[in-house]
């Protein structure tokens, strides 16, 4: 910025400089040549004042001192110099001036003034006086340097003005910038110090506020998920030993199948919180990785778990996931909650039959899940947290398994309207492992 600052002000200095120098060294040129005209006009009419009618019979002619460096001289009709000092034989400006007219002009390298001399309203005579043009030339080019001297003391005078106001403007905005990237970087207690520039105080001002609003959510997410730990694990830790202890003392047959599947669901409730609670942490901040399970593994859990469910509510479920590699793994618990969310979701809102899929896709795996219903929402609005189509439910489901997707380094979307069929892609690396840093056979 500082660099912009100094290139904006030079250039507007530079310009002003054109602007006013070169019109100014040509009105001084100018200038300095009609004074040397008007020298030389003083001169040659000073001399044609003191000559008298008889100066052609022998009278002297008695002329001023010529001008420096130059030359005054009379010459006659017949263009012979006469008295003074001068060419022999009079030039074109001396014919003119026996035409009764003051000529200023030059001849070679002199500047000439000729002034006819009258009597008895007749010219007798012509004074012609002359200087070099090249000592005006040399005044000319001296008060020219002087001018280029006081054009570069004030480009000079602009750039250090415009340096000095860059450091002023930019200071506050690189104060501004090693605060956001100290956010960045993690510290939130980072503020933004006042200037006296009172535009980039009030974007301090605003960056400081907005600071302090993140502090506050960042405090109240973090108290919640600390209070969620706190108050879902507790009972469900005490509920799972309770079930636990049940399950060691009763014989019952039924009563034991009762109890398992109460097992059972609460462990699956137990790795539910947690990966919500996993998934609750900030972005930006090292989280533990879900332990992998094979995939014809977790899609056998899967069904099992969901035709009970849907069988009591006259529904199939047809599982399909012949072509998958029996050594390929995926993070069994958030890829078990994604599917779980779109099997309750066509169970709610699909009609007909469920179908899970599975397919290799060589570096990624596509699951589907289709019913024979019908999605008449926008696609990007069915993952909008809040929005659930048809009013009922919260509108949580879609939008946590599309975060979940996304923390895998996945893809959730919404493949085809009719029938209704959401496709999960989770990458696979070579080693059959899904790309979140476990290799086959951790966990």
């Amino acid at each position: 910025m500082r660099q912009r600052v100094v290139r904006v002000a030079l250039t507007a200095a530079l310009v002003a400089v054109v602007l006013l120098a070169v019109p100014l060294a040509l009105a001084i040129r100018s200038s300095l040549y009609a004074d040397q005209r008007d020298s030389l006009e003083r001169a040659a009419l000073s001399g044609a004042v003191r000559i008298s009618p008889d100066y052609a019979t022998g009278d002297p002619v008695e002329l001023p001192a010529r001008p420096a460096g130059g030359h005054l001289g009379v010459y006659d009709p017949q263009l012979r110099l006469r008295a003074g000092s001068g060419p022999r034989t009079g030039d074109a400006a001396v014919r003119r001036a026996l035409r009764a007219e003051v000529v200023r002009g030059h001849s070679g390298d002199d500047l000439i003034v000729t002034v006819p001399v009258s009597h008895a309203e007749q010219v007798i005579g012509v004074v012609r006086a002359s200087s070099p043009a090249a000592a005006v030339r040399g005044r000319v080019l001296a008060v020219w340097a002087v001018l280029a001297g006081a054009c570069a003391l004030a480009l000079t005078a602009a750039v250090l003005i415009a340096r000095r106001q860059a450091r002023r403007l930019a200071a506050p905005l690189e104060d501004l910038s090693r605060h956001s990237r100290a956010v960045t970087a993690g510290d939130l207690g980072a503020r933004a110090a006042p200037s006296d520039i009172a535009e980039i105080d009030q974007v301090a001002r605003a960056h400081n506020e907005m600071l302090q609003s993140l502090t506050e959510l960042l405090r109240h997410e973090r108290d919640f998920t600390a209070n969620a730990s706190h108050q879902l694990r507790t009972p469900l830790t005490g509920l799972q030993l309770t079930l636990e202890a049940g399950l060691e003392q009763t014989e019952e047959g039924h009563l034991r199948d009762a109890l398992r599947a109460a097992l059972a669901t609460t462990r699956r409730l137990h790795s539910t919180v947690e990966e919500v609670l996993r998934l609750s942490r900030s972005r930006g901040l090292p989280r533990s990785a879900a332990p992998h399970t094979p995939v014809l593994r977790l899609l056998r859990e899967t069904g099992e778990r969901w035709h009970g469910t849907l069988a009591r509510d006259g529904r199939r479920l047809e599982c399909e996931f012949h072509d998958v590699p029996d050594d390929v793994r995926v993070p069994g618990t958030p890829v078990a909650e994604i599917l779980g969310i779109l099997l309750d979701n066509a169970h709610v809102h699909g009609r007909g039959t469920i179908r899970l899929g599975v397919r290799d896709l060589d570096n990624a795996l596509a699951f589907d899940v289709s019913d024979e219903g019908t999605v008449h929402d926008e696609a990007a609005r069915l993952f909008d947290r809040g929005h659930s189509g048809n009013g009922e439910g919260t509108g949580i489901g879609l939008a946590l398994a599309d975060d979940l997707a996304v923390s895998l380094g996945g893809r959730l979307s919404l493949s085809h309207r009719h029938p209704t069929t959401f496709t999960l892609l989770i990458p696979v690396r070579q080693d059959g492992t899904t790309q979140d840093g476990i290799t086959e056979g951790e966990g």
